[in-house]
């Protein structure tokens, strides 16, 4: 499980050995038994109750603070009976530019609420999502933020029912009534196929990933809606789905410009798929016209023509949903869909090469 939380491993006392081997977190026994005072006395000042002199407060945080002891804010707020501060987000690769961003875009905005976030990745596997899924309400986050890869998700409803509030990004959930941020996938793809086809091109291979995914399924849809609409069956050749990294992507391009008769134009159905294909064409003197889904880092600089949408607003928008439910709000479910637009930088807008 990777946390977007960094947590602070033990501290070794300076009177212990240095053997790895030795090395444990101190306790709060240590901490009184080195400031001079009771167990009671040490939490009481630790934990900032009345009644605590300044002197011994003062040196019973040096104690801890010599011995490197911390106090485990979540455990004490679960005896308390409270759930923790923690907000849990299941997503994907975080060194996908894409999750990142998103991430941020949570973080930023629970930070403000004094919730802290922390995130694992499902690696696009339903049953690795189910027991991340477990893992972070057995911990009782405050709420649970899902990039969903399984397609079936009715087995949270008991969860939700019990008051921990699910908010899915990207993805909408499946066989459960949620709240959803979506990015307007189907729109976003059909731009990118009128824009190509303005510019002549018939031949547009289109290169997508996991087609079982809803966001490459509407993307796909939006496509094939601006070749219907255009009356183009040129482009049905040219259709390749499930390619699901940058090698992969590269490879495939390349496959597509061996045929007897290449494309003219591609679009790629993500970030990833969009580097693999700058990597297929960087060599070529008249390479086809691309257009990418999503922006990313460079794209202004490599001239590359994309579909956009604000990444870190789908994280925020996210987490206010998820703090408006926390903060008990129990409305019908919501589902906000992040608007995309077409960003032109040249290399959408070359036209079809003429056989010489």
């Amino acid at each position: 499980m990777s946390y977007l939380l960094r947590f602070r491993p033990p501290y070794q006392r300076s009177d212990m050995p240095s053997d790895e081997s030795t090395v444990r977190r101190p306790t709060l026994t240590e901490v009184a038994a080195l400031a001079g005072v009771s167990l009671k006395t040490a939490s009481r000042a630790l934990n900032r109750e009345p009644n605590v002199a300044p002197s011994t407060g003062r040196r019973v945080q040096d104690a801890a603070d010599r011995l490197g002891y911390r106090l485990n804010g979540i455990a004490r707020e679960l005896r308390r009976g409270a759930t923790s501060a923690l907000v849990g987000l299941v997503s994907g690769d975080l060194a996908n530019p894409f999750y990142s961003a998103v991430a941020s875009g949570i973080e930023r905005e629970l930070r403000q609420h004094g919730l802290l976030l922390i995130t694992a990745n499902n690696d696009e596997d339903a049953e690795l999502e189910r027991s991340l899924v477990d893992a972070f309400l057995e911990r009782r986050v405050r709420a649970l933020l899902v990039i969903p890869s399984g397609d079936d998700h009715e087995y949270l409803a008991i969860e939700g029912n019990r008051g921990v509030p699910f908010v899915f990004l990207d993805r909408p959930p499946d066989g459960l009534a949620a709240d959803a941020v979506l990015i307007d996938n189907a729109g976003g793809a059909r731009s990118a196929g009128e824009h190509l086809l303005a510019y002549g091109h018939r031949r547009i291979a289109m290169v997508a990933d996991l087609a079982r995914l809803a966001p490459q399924r509407g993307r796909i849809d939006g496509f094939v809606s601006a070749m219907r609409s255009a009356g183009n069956a040129a482009w049905e050749p040219y259709l390749r789905t499930d390619v699901h990294d940058v090698r992969h992507a590269e490879r495939t391009i390349r496959e597509l410009l061996t045929l007897d008769d290449p494309p003219t134009a591609i679009f790629t159905t993500n970030n990833r798929l969009t580097t693999g294909a700058l990597r297929a064409l960087r060599d070529r003197i008249e390479p086809p016209a691309l257009v990418g889904f999503d922006d990313f880092d460079l794209a202004d600089v490599l001239g590359t023509t994309v579909v956009a949408h604000d990444m870190s607003a789908i994280g925020r928008e996210a987490a206010r949903l998820a703090y408006q439910r926390i903060s008990g709000h129990n409305g019908p479910v919501r589902t906000i869909v992040i608007s995309t637009s077409l960003i032109a930088r040249g290399s959408g807008e070359r036209q079809p090469h003429r056989p010489r």
